[in-house]
Formats: C-alpha cells, sequence, structure tokens
C-alpha cells in the first residue's frame, strides 16, 4: 500500500451571499459594474471571515452565479454580452489577487465565454489559489436552461480529455473538484470526479431554501457519503434586481463530511456561518479501512458500464451548432422524454 501524504486540516467556508442580478442592465458598462462591485464585496467578506475564524480558515466556497444572476429570457447573443466572462480573465484574475493577498483559496462558479466556441457560452465552476492562480475550471454537463458540452460532444471531445472534462486539482488542501448547482442531483456527476481522486466537492448552487428536505438537501449528504467526500455546498442570501421575490433563493448553506454527517449549516441571510474544519487526514483513513461503509472500495463499476452504453435517450451532438434560445433548450428536453417513452422506460 502506498505511503500516506501528510494530510491538511483546515477550516472551509461556505460564503453565503447575495446575488445582485444583471438582468435589468441594458449595456455590458452598467452590468460590469455590477460585477465589479460583487468581486469586491465577496473578498471583503471573505476578508472578515478570515479575521474572525483566524488563519487556519483556507477554503471559501461562494453561491451559484453569484456575480450576475441567471438568464431570464435574454438570448444567448444577450447573455454573453451582458453577463459571460473569460476563465481564465480579469475578473478571475482579480479573485487570484484576493487569493494571494488572503492566502485562501477560492471557488466560484459564472458563466463563461470562449473564443474557441464562438457563439456558445458555458456555466462554469473555478477555484482559483493563492500564487498560482487558476487551478481548475469545470464547465456544467447538466443543465434544463444552459447548453451543455454534451450537445456538441464530438467536436469537445477533439479538444479536451476526461481529465479536463471532469477536473480534480490537486491542492495543499487537498483533491478539490467542482460540481455545479442541481448536478449534485447526478450521482454520476460525482462519482466521476472521485474516480479521478477528488475529496472535497465545492459546490455553488442557489437553491429553494426552507426547513424542508428538498431533493438538493438529500443529495449533498447522499454525494458526500457514498463518496466519502466532504460536500463544501454554498447558496445563495437572495436574488436580487429581478421580478423574482428576492428571498426565493436562500439559506441552507452547509458543509456535510465524508461519513454523511452535516457539520454545519445556516439559515437565511448573508452569513459566514457554514463553516467547519475539513481533516483530510481522517477522510483518508476512513477510504482506506475495510468495512461496510467504506462504499468507495466497494465499487463495482464493471457491472453498471453495460447498461449505461446500451441505453441512449438524451444522445450527444444534439446541437452541433449553437443554441440560441431557451426554447431550443426546452425542445430537446422533450425529444428526451420522447425516447424514454418510445423505449418503454416511462409510461
Amino acid at each position: 500500500m502506498p505511503t500516506q501524504v501528510e494530510s491538511p486540516c483546515y477550516r472551509a467556508v461556505a460564503l453565503q451571499a447575495a446575488c445582485h442580478c444583471v438582468n435589468r442592465c441594458q449595456t455590458r458598462t452598467e452590468s460590469q459594474v455590477l460585477i465589479d462591485g460583487a468581486i469586491d464585496r465577496l473578498a471583503g467578506a471573505i476578508r472578515s471571515a478570515i479575521g474572525f475564524f483566524g488563519p487556519s480558515t483556507r477554503l471559501f466556497v461562494l453561491p451559484e452565479y453569484v456575480l450576475t444572476g441567471f438568464p431570464m429570457g435574454e438570448s444567448t447573443a444577450q447573455w454573453i454580452e451582458k453577463a459571460c466572462i473569460r476563465i481564465p480573465g480579469p475578473e478571475i484574475d482579480r479573485f487570484a489577487a484576493h487569493a494571494t493577498t488572503l492566502n485562501a483559496w477560492i471557488a466560484g462558479n459564472s458563466y463563461e465565454v470562449d473564443p474557441a466556441w464562438p457563439g456558445r457560452y458555458f456555466q462554469a465552476c473555478w477555484i482559483v489559489g493563492p500564487s498560482v492562480g487558476l487551478v481548475l475550471k469545470y464547465r456544467r454537463l447538466n443543465s434544463l436552461f444552459t447548453p451543455s458540452p454534451h450537445d456538441f460532444w464530438t467536436e469537445y471531445r477533439e479538444r479536451y480529455t476526461l481529465r479536463e472534462v471532469f477536473p480534480v486539482a490537486d491542492t495543499p488542501l487537498g483533491r478539490l473538484a467542482a460540481i455545479a448547482s442541481e448536478e449534485i442531483l447526478f450521482p454520476e456527476v460525482a462519482r466521476c470526479l472521485m474516480m479521478h481522486g477528488a475529496e472535497v466537492f465545492v459546490h455553488a448552487t442557489s437553491d429553494i431554501g426552507g426547513h424542508a428536505r428538498n431533493p438538493k438537501e438529500i443529495a449533498k449528504l447522499a454525494r458526500a457519503y457514498e463518496n466519502a467526500a466532504y460536500v463544501v455546498s454554498a447558496n445563495t442570501a437572495g436574488l436580487h434586481g429581478t421580478a423574482m421575490p428576492a428571498q426565493s433563493a436562500d439559506g441552507r448553506s452547509k458543509i456535510v463530511d465524508y461519513a454523511g454527517l452535516v457539520l454545519a449549516e445556516v439559515e437565511q441571510g448573508e452569513t459566514i456561518g457554514a463553516s467547519a474544519t475539513l481533516d483530510l487526514g481522517a477522510l483518508r483513513r476512513y477510504r482506506r479501512q475495510t468495512g461496510m461503509a467504506n462504499l468507495v472500495a466497494r465499487q463495482r463499476f464493471e457491472l453498471y458500464a453495460p447498461m449505461y452504453s446500451s441505453h441512449s435517450f438524451t444522445p450527444p451532438d444534439q446541437a452541433k451548432e449553437p443554441i440560441q434560445s431557451r426554447a431550443q433548450l426546452l425542445a430537446l428536453q422533450e425529444q428526451t422524454i420522447a425516447n424514454l417513452v418510445q423505449s418503454g422506460v416511462i409510461l
């Protein structure tokens, strides 16, 4: 058995922060003011958290699309102009500079435009670290209202390896991987990241709050337990600047340990309270022990591979040309439902 490496132990914060949406902005100049203001506010909150908890506070996870909000009727071209950033790019460079100054790792989620894919945008998770800058970019694969690389999979895979599709960053804080929003409901995403060695899932999300255990709440615990990994899940503290009631997506940021136990959880509002210590040494010992609880060591992937390879309800390459509207995305889902009915999976 390989010798274990030195294992870090540090504090993480799921930073529950308000999102000031850019939907009502008419120009990039207007929306850039909100984007820049969000970066300043988030950096200030991170600095304050380190001052409160101490210098062992090393990992901060930001909520989903906290710089801009999400598209609400904008066309692809309008959203690219109004809300998308480059990754890497000036905004990520600013976060990286703050990471260096504060000696902290920052994980976030933004809408991304890439000149290599004209006419398309992605929802991307990213991680920056002190003195190293951008160490991870994960493009969301499953979304109802955001295009997926799977829509033009053949061309996408000609440029990117599976390691790049399911990236894991080997850092001083352990092996970090990102899960975007409702992808926490897709066990395969977390499983593929675990297969690449992920130990900590940073989960940027914007969930409906409340006391009821909604599906995402259940999934956060399940993904942690079944992969023996920490989940640091940051929710928005309200979405401001749209017709939607602001506190619709607010609360329940949490940190879950590798045994599925909630270490910290907060109610609604902006707060650093979802904070806990992550002990990577304990996690690694847990993964190396025999017993029923070690689901990582009990996986038999070959059992399931034939089922996956023999079923195709949402086939790749459904949108080889860039998607222009939400209506097109809904049409793709309607086709998947038709495929499921035709195959007899659903009635």
